[in-house]
């Protein structure tokens, strides 16, 4: 058997936690995967997982071997991606985001990304709820906001401006806001998945040039869980919305009206994350890249 093959194998068996996961990776079959994992322990005379009938444990001699197989494999891409330009951007390219983010700012800017590397295929895998890339197998994702985690690398490729926005008719008939606390006399949309509720924060500059935070606590007849419910709230006439730029990919429809400009809050970071290793897939590097210069050239999208 090719050992490199092998080592593959058993390096996503151990991040999946299942033969069965790797080979609808990998288009074969369970038994496969198990013979390429049992012919690694004969070539190396020694147990590398330890199976029951219902998980995969690694062995000590296991997690040496997994460590050093990385670090094989990522020397191996490395290698071939520095004789060949054209796998520098070639493959297939499994991105994760939020349905949102995917609909109104990524799936507007991919047919030039699409264009502009035309051995790229994409794989957009949309989830409100953060999924595993290791696990999964996904190459990049996107994270907005705060985000923390030491196993991925991290790379910023935008700021996203949060605003107060309703429709023209909506203020026409409840009046425009001129402060943030007038607010409590308004018809707030709120959505119920942020851990602040109902509590929207603003800032103000202060004598000293700084800026200091504003919270209001806004209440209203429309609530939900759902982003791209909020903005059709919001463009429904429902009241007004606090959200981030990228929720109307960073173009505002001609109805709709910006309102509190002078007290917008710091932006929201807007990463590219990915799995940590000394080699980063050209596929990857590209994709980032260019995510960088689509936001850059959006005033709501740089922050």
């Amino acid at each position: 058997m090719d050992r490199l093959d092998c080592m593959r194998s058993f390096v996503r068996t151990v991040e999946t936690g299942s033969f069965s996961a790797v080979a609808r990776e990998t288009a074969t079959t369970q038994p496969t995967i198990s013979k390429q994992i049992a012919w690694l322990e004969r070539y190396l005379d020694v147990q590398l997982l330890s199976r029951s009938t219902r998980s995969l444990r690694l062995t000590e001699a296991g997690a040496r071997f997994y460590e050093h197989c990385q670090e094989i494999l990522e020397s191996v891409s490395a290698a071939e991606a520095s004789v060949s330009q054209r796998q520098n951007a070639s493959g297939n390219l499994q991105v994760s985001c939020s349905e949102a983010f995917a609909n109104y700012t990524l799936m507007p800017r991919l047919a030039g990304f699409l264009a502009q590397y035309p051995d790229i295929t994409i794989d957009l895998r949309p989830a409100d709820q953060f999924i595993n890339l290791v696990e999964e197998g996904i190459d990049l994702a996107i994270r907005v906001g705060k985000f923390q985690d030491p196993a991925l690398v991290h790379k910023l490729v935008g700021n996203s401006r949060r605003i107060a926005i309703a429709t023209k008719s909506y203020l026409e008939q409840a009046g425009r806001p001129k402060t943030p606390q007038d607010l409590i006399n308004h018809n707030c949309i709120v959505y119920s998945n942020l851990s602040t509720l109902n509590e929207w924060e603003f800032s103000a500059a202060s004598k000293d040039g700084k800026r200091s935070p504003i919270v209001v606590k806004v209440n209203g007849r429309f609530h939900s869980s759902g982003s791209s419910t909020i903005r059709h709230a919001i463009e429904a006439g429902l009241g007004i919305g606090f959200v981030p730029c990228w929720l109307f990919g960073g173009v505002i429809p001609d109805d709709l009206q910006v309102i509190l400009q002078d007290y917008q809050p710091e932006p929201i970071p807007i990463r590219a994350v990915y799995r940590r290793g000394r080699f980063v897939p050209g596929k990857v590097r590209c994709f980032i890249e260019f995510l960088t210069s689509e936001f850059q050239q959006n005033q709501m999208l740089c922050g």
